[in-house]
């Protein structure tokens, strides 16, 4: 088949999938695959090569980051239930102060936070981060909101384990230690940097309380007369405020005290730095098996997970330690699914042969590929809406022409996901989650959030260029 074609019909293939996902309001995970099996067939790779290439590249991604996925979900449902975050983020709020607590929470959300799915991060965190606004005077909503937005976002393309930046070290082939170390030197100045930026300008008069905020009025749930909180213990056999009756266990569990913050966020902590001195060993030439070991992500994540269940069995005890990891099980196999049939759209990409021709273009036309990498990432993400899919379909475009660009992957990588948080808009949910968490409206919202994140996207490429001449 001619290059012409390949090219036309891998076009038709990502326009069809943006339009089954946009319009048709499919789920994605079934659009890429029907997308991935149109440019199968279409490119002559017939029925069974088609069928084969499709379930190989669900199996390599699943290969590489199935059990990661799994047990950092696992790991952020256990900290969500122990509380961790909340009392995280009061403690930021008391060591940084109002002034530099923008700046504080979406570092930590953006680091230490990517083990909790984003919708869930986000609506444990909006509320705090509400409540926090209010002491930040007539432009605390926007700071805080522009904040959050920021992020979260970028978090989940630049921080293992973030879903996104799996992704795109599994579909680019980059050894996620190696992920890890780069993306952090890409995203802390990349947050910094684009947080001071929105609140330069939101603070210089483009941010307007009366119709940027909604009047939302409202109370808190009162506390309990006696000074205790919402959900303290319960008596033996009474009702608890979730259904059911509360057993001897339980009761003791909710009465034991309150474990240390550094000890709740301990064991992940440990499992990124195992992470990351593997890369560190290997980047020295430094060979140890041990080292190997305990450096190889799921060996470490396993040993971060084992640790947590640990430490929430002791102040939360079995029932409520299985309830989370229950939940966090479920909330995974969405996670799992998506990230793998990119990993179909990607090898049938690599497939039909489109990796030479857009090598060749690259290599001819291209004075600056990392540019166009964005690019592609960026256009995908505002016709998609979701910078998870966008990264993910990018990231199987590009993935073929890595080998041919003479170029370090993590750089593609971390490229991908630059572009693909470009205009986060209507389509977003987590564009309607911050609009009514943050009680914004949606003027309020396309700055904070849409505005935020593009300067986020563009910030990011400044780093990830300076990096490109020394790798």
């Amino acid at each position: 088949m001619s290059d012409t074609a390949i090219l036309l019909n891998t076009a038709i293939a990502v326009i069809a999938i943006v339009f089954m996902i946009v319009r048709l309001r499919m789920n994605p995970v079934v659009a890429l695959v029907l997308g991935a099996c149109y440019l199968g067939l279409a490119t002559g790779l017939g029925v069974d090569k088609t069928v084969e290439t499709i379930t190989k590249g669900f199996g390599d991604v699943m290969a590489d980051i199935g059990l990661l996925i799994a047990f950092g979900v696992l790991i952020g449902a256990l900290l969500r239930e122990l509380g961790a975050i909340e009392r995280l983020v009061d403690t930021l709020l008391r060591v940084a102060g109002p002034k530099r607590i923008p700046h504080a929470m979406a570092l930590t959300i953006t680091t230490f936070l990517q083990s909790i799915y984003l919708d869930v991060l986000l609506v444990i965190t909006g509320p705090l981060a509400k409540g926090i606004a209010s002491k930040l005077g007539r432009y605390g909503t926007a700071r805080m909101a522009t904040a959050l937005a920021i992020g979260l976002e970028c978090g989940i393309v630049f921080t293992v384990p973030g879903a996104a930046a799996l992704a795109l070290a599994a579909l680019l082939h980059v050894p996620l230690g190696t992920y890890l170390l780069y993306g952090l030197i890409v995203v802390i100045p990349t947050v910094t940097i684009a947080i001071a930026v929105m609140n330069f300008a939101l603070t210089r008069g483009w941010w307007n309380p009366a119709l940027d905020e909604e009047d939302v009025s409202g109370s808190a749930p009162s506390a309990p007369a006696d000074g205790g909180a919402a959900d303290d213990a319960y008596p033996v056999g009474q009702n608890t405020p979730g259904g059911g009756t509360m057993t001897a266990v339980e009761v003791k569990a909710r009465t034991r005290p309150q474990p240390r913050l550094l000890l709740l966020f301990s064991p992940l902590l440990v499992s990124l730095l195992l992470i990351a001195t593997g890369a560190l060993a290997e980047v020295a030439g430094w060979h140890n098996p041990f080292v190997k070991l305990f450096s190889s992500p799921v060996v470490a994540l396993v040993l971060g997970l084992v640790a947590t269940c640990l430490v929430a069995r002791r102040y939360l005890g079995q029932p409520r330690v299985d309830a989370a990891l229950s939940k966090g099980m479920r909330d995974s196999g969405q996670i799992l699914l998506l990230n793998g049939v990119g990993g179909c759209l990607a090898a049938v990409i690599a497939a039909c042969g489109l990796g030479d021709i857009l090598g060749e273009y690259f290599k001819a036309n291209t004075w600056a590929p990392l540019l166009v990498v964005w690019l592609v990432a960026a256009v995908l993400h505002i016709a998609v809406g979701s910078v998870t899919i966008s990264a993910i379909t990018a990231a199987g475009l590009l993935a073929p022409v890595a080998p041919t660009l003479g170029l370090d992957p993590v750089l593609i990588a971390l490229s991908a996901g630059a572009g693909s948080l470009f205009f986060v808009h209507l389509t977003s949910n987590t564009f309607w989650l911050l609009q009514s968490l943050m009680g914004q409206t949606t003027r309020g919202t396309l700055k904070t959030c849409s505005v935020g994140v593009s300067v986020a996207s563009i910030v990011a490429m400044g780093p990830i260029l300076v990096l490109s001449a020394i790798l």
